[in-house]
């Protein structure tokens, strides 16, 4: 087997069309007819012949089906790929068409989509301890683990093997560990997904999804689907994340590192601050014995702090040197966020924190120096 940093170069070598090593951009939404294959749509049997001759953008383009190939291998299923995270989710609800769909803590924007899903179509919503008593042949259960802001973990494995014992399906959101940290088929979900603008891109300058199946037909319809949703990721976001698939398995390597330090520190130090500092939360803080199985190639590089008020949570991003304060995450630089600026559900004293591939011992002494200065103030 190839190991993943080969792949991530060279997985999608069987795609070349020109001598370019660096394939180039697409800028263009129509291509040439081939007049030598010149066969009606509906008289296609599939529509595999647009990954070698391309017609409309919407449909598939040249850097599209590059991406496609390089996250079929490394995340050994049949990719699609999306002009978002919230694209990719939407069009598996559009795909399987749950009548109710079963989700706790995860992403605001998955439970915004399934707000509208119920108000315009009765889909009915549940949180996962209602899967053993509501759960049905059809429905979906959407698990996001390690779970967004917190950078926590819940048991897979568990919720899984619950689902199926009911009929319902699994869609696994693994953004917050990309392999090689975690690799969630082990686990049994019938889905895969990724917001790919977060680590995969890595430079917080793209945004595109994706949705990994291990049933070659359900991919297909998933692209027919695409196709008419208009949700294929644009040309210059396809060159974008090729670039930053190159070095992908490097950064996000040393994001987890970093991350696990510094929350090591953190909550070793946390007596320093225990004016300002409430609670920390992250995987590496986790016990329980299914959070090593799951998280193989190390833990999130996300964590979250509580702080003691609001108005702590409004100064700290200002007396940071190395974060930004910003939503997203998983870009080179560190990012701090103010959880309350983006997500209405959320606790507001919560800060997220992103870490980037920046030296782990400056973003220690920057968040240290910030929190002692807030100390100072309370005392």
């Amino acid at each position: 087997m190839v190991e993943l940093a080969t792949v991530l170069i060279h997985g999608d070598d069987k795609d070349n069309r020109v001598t370019d090593v660096a394939p180039p951009i697409n800028v263009s939404t129509t291509f040439r007819y081939d007049d030598n294959d010149l066969i009606p749509w509906n008289e296609r049997e599939s529509f595999d012949f647009l990954d070698k001759t391309p017609v409309y953008s919407r449909l598939a383009h040249p850097n599209s089906t590059r991406l496609e190939s390089v996250f079929s291998e490394i995340l050994t299923g049949h990719a699609v790929v999306y002009s978002s995270g919230l694209a990719a989710f939407f069009a598996a609800m559009v795909h399987y068409n749950p009548k109710r769909v079963f989700l706790s803590q995860c992403y605001h924007g998955c439970r915004s989509i399934v707000k509208i899903l119920s108000r315009n179509y009765g889909v009915e919503s549940y949180s996962l301890e209602d899967i053993d008593a509501r759960a049905c042949r059809g429905d979906i259960v959407h698990l996001e683990s390690p779970m967004n802001p917190f950078g926590t973990s819940l048991d897979i494995k568990k919720f899984v093997e619950s689902a199926h014992s009911r009929g319902a399906l699994v869609i696994i959101d693994s953004t917050f560990a990309p392999p090689p940290l975690q690799d969630a088929w082990e686990f049994g979900p019938d889905v895969v997904m990724h917001s790919a603008t977060k680590y995969f891109g890595g430079h917080s300058d793209l945004l595109s999804g994706v949705l990994v199946v291990k049933d070659d037909q359900i991919a297909k319809q998933l692209r027919e689907d695409r196709i008419y949703l208009g949700t294929n990721i644009p040309n210059l976001e396809s060159f974008l994340l090729l670039r930053s698939l190159r070095t992908y398995e490097m950064r996000v390597i040393k994001q987890s590192s970093n991350a696990t330090e510094i929350v090591a520190y953190l909550y070793k130090n946390k007596h320093f601050y225990g004016k300002v500092l409430k609670n920390i939360t992250h995987s590496s803080l986790q016990t329980e014995d299914f959070v090593k199985r799951q998280l193989k190639g190390g833990f999130c590089p996300v964590f979250s702090i509580s702080l003691n008020s609001k108005e702590q949570c409004q100064k700290l991003p200002r007396l940071l040197k190395y974060f930004h304060h910003a939503t997203s995450l998983g870009g080179i630089e560190s990012l701090v966020e103010w959880r309350a600026m983006t997500d209405p559900q959320i606790d507001q004293t919560l800060i997220r924190v992103s870490i980037g591939c920046e030296n782990a011992k400056d973003l220690i002494k920057d968040l240290s120096d910030a929190l002692l200065t807030l100390q100072k103030e309370s005392e």
